[in-house]
């Protein structure tokens, strides 16, 4: 399941940083999916900055930094996955 999070507003290549507008809660070891024209990533939150200061946790109506291992352009939409976690049967 995804749940959308945020776009990319914008994307440095040479840093191979996108820059994220949220909608939504992020936070390191996420699993998010960017997808768009050309981009279909997925990838776990490795690291994120705001004001070039480490974070943790994002919320809605920030502007973060996240490092991508491929690369993404603007516009692209970006969604965190919901891992569901299946309980045993009894």
């Amino acid at each position: 399941m995804e749940i959308a999070v945020g776009r990319v507003t914008h994307y440095f290549d040479h840093l191979k940083v996108a820059v994220l507008a949220l909608n939504g809660d992020l936070k390191l070891g996420d699993k998010i999916h960017i997808v768009g024209h050309g981009t279909d990533l997925f990838q776990r939150v490795s690291s994120m900055q705001i004001e070039h200061r480490s974070v943790v946790w994002v919320k809605p109506g920030d502007h973060v930094a996240l490092k991508v291992i491929e690369p993404v352009h603007e516009h692209d939409a970006v969604f965190r996955i919901i891992e569901e976690v299946l309980e045993p049967l009894v």
